[in-house]
């Protein structure tokens, strides 16, 4: 039986491992999929030496990144991104080969490029981390201005929480959450800027996806913003997975 595999820390949040393991029943796919928690990256040969079966990974929080100096191959895309969120496990001569590609930014553009129009010029990224380059990436590649917002002030190309005012809400009408802000248990937190300066030309997207409504797109709605969560990302995303284990590239 084949293997397929997420690898993060922590998983509880996890949609992947019933996602594919529903697939796999429906059409009758030999296949399996397993959540591998791990809290270091150092434990990845570990998990490759003992599931000789495995064909595939996913790559959740916080190893986008660290992943990366374990594989052998990138995709161009993944590369230029710098974060990899699919791995491909092939077995030859008694070696194991991972190859890296992205499908964030494919699930992304797919689910955001429908709401956008043409007052949409300029994106706010809120947060740094490895998701939130897949989305630079997609957003860019929609002609969109992108600026990033970090809780770090001396991250290059970004601008601190404190600096968003409500002229740059304004001017930057597309927002997106990359961060874990509002994520089921801490439905109670959402990213600290000024919604008020929202209105109807107002995009916001939450990666997140439990709870459906998290309290950064219920403050949005409230002044008129347009919002969506990650689900159809989700989904987009893990559709690509499948064809990235599977051979394309």
């Amino acid at each position: 039986m084949d293997k397929y595999g997420l690898i993060g820390f922590p998983l509880g949040h996890s949609f992947s491992i019933s996602y594919f393991n529903e697939k796999f029943k429906s059409e009758n796919i030999d296949a399996e999929y397993v959540n591998f928690e791990i809290p270091t990256i150092e434990t990845l040969p570990e998990i490759l030496a003992s599931n000789s079966e495995l064909k595939g990974l996913n790559v959740t929080i916080p190893y986008k990144e660290k992943v990366i100096s374990y594989l052998d191959d990138m995709s161009e895309e993944a590369r230029e991104i710098g974060a990899v969120n699919v791995i491909r496990v092939t077995h030859k001569g008694g070696k194991t080969h991972l190859k890296g590609f992205n499908s964030d930014v494919i699930g992304f553009t797919r689910s955001i490029e429908p709401m956008l129009e043409c007052i949409h010029k300029k994106a706010l990224i809120l947060g740094t981390g490895g998701a939130s380059k897949a989305i630079d990436f997609g957003l860019r590649s929609l002609g969109l201005e992108t600026l990033f917002v970090s809780r770090r002030n001396e991250k290059k190309g970004a601008i601190s929480y404190d600096a968003v005012t409500p002229d740059i809400i304004r001017e930057y009408n597309v927002i997106v959450n990359c961060t874990p802000l509002g994520m089921y248990p801490n439905v109670n937190s959402c990213p600290k800027i000024p919604y008020e300066a929202m209105d109807s030309n107002t995009i916001l997207y939450d990666l997140i996806y439990n709870p459906d409504e998290t309290l950064f797109m219920r403050k949005g709605a409230e002044h008129g913003a347009t919002t969506k969560n990650g689900v159809e990302m989700l989904l987009l995303q893990a559709f690509a997975s499948w064809e990235f284990w599977n051979g394309k590239e």
